[in-house]
C-alpha cells in the first residue's frame, strides 16, 4: 500500500481501526483466518512480541509509510497511540480483533499480561529509514 507524506502527516489517532478477524466456530475450538481483503495491505513481514515484562514498554516510535496490524494472540496489552495532538489508549484482549495502525501514528505497547503474545503483520520488510524513534522528531514530522 503506497501512501504520501501528506497523508502520514495528517494521520490522526481516530484513523486507527479495530478489525474483526473472520472466524470459524467449532466445538473443538475456534479458527481465525486472515486472507484476501481482511486487512487493507499485503503482508510483507510478520513478527511477534512475547515474554514482555508487565512493567516494560515496546514500540516508542512511528512509521512514515508502514501499516501494521496488531493481534493479541494470547493475553492482553494496551496500545497508546498519539498523533501530535490527540492520544488514545486501546486495550487489546481478543484474539479475533486486531488493530490497524496507519502510518504517521506514534505507538507504545504496554501493560502486557502474563503470557501475552502480540502478533504484528506489517506492510513492508524492515527499513530503519521508515522509523521515527525520537518523539521531538516525530512532532516535527507532523508539523507541530
Amino acid at each position: 500500500m503506497e501512501t504520501t507524506t501528506t497523508q502520514n502527516i495528517t494521520s490522526r489517532v481516530n484513523d486507527l481501526q479495530r478489525i474483526e478477524i473472520p472466524k470459524i466456530k467449532d466445538i473443538r475450538g475456534n479458527l481465525a483466518v486472515i486472507e484476501k481483503d481482511c486487512i487493507p495491505f499485503e503482508i510483507k513481514r510478520v513478527y511477534f512480541l512475547y515474554d514482555v515484562p508487565s512493567d516494560a514498554s515496546r514500540g516508542g516510535h512511528a512509521h512514515k509509510t508502514l501499516y501494521q496490524f496488531l493481534i493479541p494472540v494470547s493475553g492482553s496489552f494496551e496500545v497508546r497511540v498519539k498523533d501530535g495532538e490527540g492520544e488514545r489508549v486501546i486495550t487489546m484482549n481478543k484474539p479475533d480483533i486486531g488493530l490497524l495502525i496507519v502510518p504517521g501514528i506514534w505507538r507504545e505497547i504496554e501493560n502486557f499480561s502474563s503470557g501475552s503474545v502480540c502478533l504484528v503483520l506489517a506492510s513492508a520488510e524492515f527499513n530503519e529509514n521508515d522509523y521515527i524513534r525520537d518523539y521531538e522528531d516525530y512532532l516535527s514530522f507532523k508539523g507541530r
